[in-house]
């Protein structure tokens, strides 16, 4: 069997068997983005890494060495700020070619330790090895939670609000902007979108407002696209879920790259990725206090895009009623 045959979560899953179900110490292992580690202090070690291989996720020659150092930064941040936890340590391995030049290295790191500044974390230490050609950055984060805190994508509840901070759908529109540069946009458009991909921003401030709230259920940032991060939520709750078409947001911005490159803005959106936002779940009598708080506690929006239900799938409803099963369900590295 080839790993192209099960994807990358059917690996996942496989890899998953070989190793033990249960560890001491381990609340949660295998299954999210964050491992949550009971150290018997007063607050839960949160673990969590990423890499970044040039040709698979970045491409040399669009993106500086300081907007990958603060990319692949910023992306571990956001599985430490959907679990409400702060981010604290982090463990770099680099793997370079020979002949790279020593100042493209330190502005990767420039890049890494402003955006760990802005979280009130450090790069603390990590490995280097020789690579023939691609760079290959590897990235270990450490964080801190409260045990009262910690939110999960395991928790959705049936009957549950699934909300969603931000515009998905923008990074998506930033990959096709470097993929077809002649494509027409505003310059501020452009610029806009090529940031929201090149160098996205975590949202941990309202992460940590989330779960403090106490009316969140679950949470999960959108790196696999909203279909594709809604299934997690469902699949680890063991629910399913409705999505309304119409209460996603699709910014200006958006529409406009959309048009230019005769996309679907909706198919963007919903399964995109990259887009880096925070899409959670909560009971739907909390949720009008809950917009207000986020808006006033960090300056940021939500909006309701659709609801947890007792199915097994995640089902899109279109404007016109029609409901639907989304064929696209996010990204997958062995899977496309």
């Amino acid at each position: 069997m080839l790993v192209s045959q099960i994807g990358e979560f059917g690996l996942i899953d496989r890899i998953a068997g070989i190793l033990p179900q249960q560890c001491a110490g381990v609340i949660k292992g295998i299954g999210d983005d964050v491992a949550v580690l009971d150290t018997s202090g007063p607050e839960y070690l949160l673990a969590t890494c990423d890499i970044q291989v040039e040709g698979v996720h970045f491409m040399r020659d669009v993106i500086t060495p300081y907007q990958l150092g603060r990319r692949v930064a910023a992306i571990n941040v956001s599985d430490i700020a959907a679990t409400g936890g702060d981010p604290r340590w982090a463990l770099v391995s680099l793997a370079i070619p020979a002949d790279m030049e020593v100042e493209y290295i330190e502005e990767l790191y420039r890049g890494m330790r402003e955006q760990m500044g802005l979280a009130g974390a450090f790069v603390v230490g990590g490995n280097v090895s020789r690579m023939k050609s691609a760079i290959v950055v590897d990235f270990t984060l450490l964080g801190l939670v409260a045990p009262g805190r910690l939110t999960l994508r395991s928790t959705a509840r049936e009957g549950d609000a699934v909300l969603l901070t931000g515009a998905p759908g923008e990074s998506r529109a930033g990959l096709e902007l470097i993929r077809r540069p002649e494509l027409a946009l505003s310059p501020f458009a452009r610029q806009r979108l090529l940031e929201k991909h090149l160098c996205p921003q975590p949202r941990l401030d309202e992460g940590r407002f989330l779960a403090r709230s106490g009316l969140v259920t679950s949470m999960i940032d959108v790196s696999d696209g909203v279909i594709g991060d809604l299934s997690h939520i469902c699949q680890s709750s063991g629910k399913g879920a409705e999505i309304e078409a119409a209460g996603l947001y699709l910014s200006p911005d958006l529409l406009e790259a959309a048009l230019a490159a005769g996309a679907a803005p909706l198919e963007w959106a919903l399964s995109g990725g990259e887009d880096y936002e925070l899409m959670f779940t909560a009971a739907p009598e909390a949720v009008p206090e809950l917009k207000k708080m986020l808006l006033e506690e960090t300056g940021i929006s939500c909006v309701r895009i659709g609801r947890i239900t007792a199915g097994a799938e995640v089902v899109l409803r279109l404007a016109d009623g029609a409901r639907v099963v989304p064929a696209a369900k996010g990204w997958d590295h062995f899977g496309g």
